[in-house]
């Protein structure tokens, strides 16, 4: 005997035994609470061999949020650096690391005194780079007038404008395969450059600016070509030649600011000339607020840069030779001229981000300290911004607002400026163990198809 049909129900069949029919009974009873559910309900109204209903854009969202990809590991590394920095702060400060030696017998005192050093340290370093909501109540009363609102920003975009330029550099250079260690390097001879045009030619305004800037550039350049091109003939390692060339680039500054014609002669230190006015990159927001021009051609060079890499054959080729180089040559892609090429471009964007900071408003003569570490900064705004052109302009606005941020910090909270340099360190570190951060987080892994994870992907 067949036993009975639970779906049919038809009295013609025999009756099954107690504990069949009891089973039965409790398979009806699930069928009929499972069709009750959306997704038994869209099942079931499918026809045969049609799939699911693909889950909404929200269910997506939710499913990824929490998901190893790139910007939950982003966000969930500045959250690390910002709990390492604070704990560093806490172990810096001697008053409060005291208070945690009766810690068992008043918890208070060591909790209250942690949240003030840290919350007054990072409330400083926010109104000293995004928004500062006194300045803001001063404008409104009088008391003070709106460059006062503005000046944080101000302070923010001038310190990012230089490292958009040598970020892109870094960042060109590991898309085509090639490690520009070098952009410190470029970047000094561009500004060796920029400022020696900005002060020995005398030019009209506007004109000036542009053979300033021109200048800057080509200088970059051909620091740049010098490892492109052995690396493409002779197949030196460019990590190598371009570390050297950063040696040589600083004691070339140093020595040529102490020569005649080029030392200030009013002064006995070593400075160059003052750069003159008609070279100088225009205020954006009058003469008491330091933004300046660069960064608009910061914003043009990331656009220029993103172009070249997606839109151009050149940019096809660039990422050709990056991803395989033997493939790319043969498909006939010379290998030999992308390299150059690649270096080229990366030595002018670099000179580009040296001549921002003698054209701009962080100095206007040569100094031996007049580059800072932009070149170096460089490398870590393009690793934070994975590599794509407008990745890095954030990334280098993120270092910028904690430049400038860390400035006010240490006048308010007497917080070391180094430990701004640790958080920029720190963040790196954790974007670029994306597994530490997955661990730390019990993130799920990223769907390898649409989230990528490696910060090496495509070098």
């Amino acid at each position: 005997m067949s036993s009975p049909n639970p779906q049919s129900g038809s009295p013609d069949k025999e009756p099954a035994s107690r504990a069949q029919a009891a089973q039965d009974s409790l398979d009806n009873t699930e069928q009929a609470e499972d069709a009750t559910t959306p997704q038994a309900g869209a099942a079931s109204a499918a026809p045969d061999g049609a799939s699911e209903a693909k889950p909404s854009l929200g269910r997506l969202f939710v499913a990824n949020l929490w998901a190893a990809n790139t910007v939950t590991v982003t966000v969930l590394s500045l959250v690390l650096a910002i709990v390492v920095g604070a704990i560093l702060m806490i172990i810096s400060d001697p008053e409060v690391l005291s208070t945690y030696s009766y810690i068992t017998a008043r918890p208070s005192d060591a909790l209250n005194s942690s949240w003030t050093l840290v919350s007054e340290a990072y409330a400083n370093l926010f109104k000293g780079s995004v928004f500062d909501p006194e300045a803001f109540t001063g404008w409104l009363n009088g008391s003070n007038g709106w460059q006062a609102v503005l000046a944080p920003i101000s302070e923010t975009l001038t310190y990012t404008a230089p490292l958009v330029f040598t970020g892109l550099s870094v960042a060109l250079a590991f898309r085509g395969g090639l490690f520009n260690i070098g952009a410190q390097g470029q970047a000094t001879v561009g500004v060796i450059t920029a400022a020696l045009a900005g002060f020995a030619l005398p030019l009209p305004p506007g004109l000036h600016l542009l053979v300033a800037l021109l200048a800057g550039a080509l200088g970059g350049a051909v620091w740049g070509f010098i490892p492109g091109i052995l690396k493409a003939r002779t197949g030196a390692h460019e990590v190598i030649i371009t570390i050297m060339l950063n040696y040589v680039a600083t004691y070339f500054l140093t020595w040529l600011i102490v020569q005649n014609g080029v030392q200030d002669p009013r002064r006995t230190d070593a400075i160059s000339k003052a750069v003159d006015p008609s070279a100088q990159l225009p205020r954006l927001l009058g003469d008491n607020l330091r933004v300046h021009a660069g960064i608009l051609l910061a914003v043009l060079a990331t656009w220029a840069v993103a172009w070249l890499l997606n839109r151009s054959t050149l940019g096809f080729e660039l990422r050709a030779v990056g991803a395989n180089p033997d493939a790319a040559r043969t498909a006939g892609i010379s290998v030999t001229r992308t390299f150059i090429l690649i270096m080229v471009f990366a030595g002018l964007l670099a000179g580009l981000g040296g001549s921002n900071m003698v054209l701009g408003s962080t100095a206007s003569a040569l100094t031996p300290l007049v580059v800072a570490q932009i070149g170096f900064d460089g490398i870590l705004v393009a690793l934070l911004g994975r590599l794509k052109p407008w990745g890095v302009a954030l990334a280098a606005l993120l270092f910028g607002a904690l430049q400038a941020g860390g400035n006010r910090m240490q006048s308010y909270s007497g917080i070391s400026l180094e430990l701004v340099t640790v958080l920029q360190a720190l963040i790196v570190i954790f974007i670029a163990a994306p597994a530490l951060v997955k661990a730390i987080f019990q993130l799920r892994a990223a769907r390898a198809a649409r989230l990528q994870t490696s910060l090496a992907k495509g070098w």
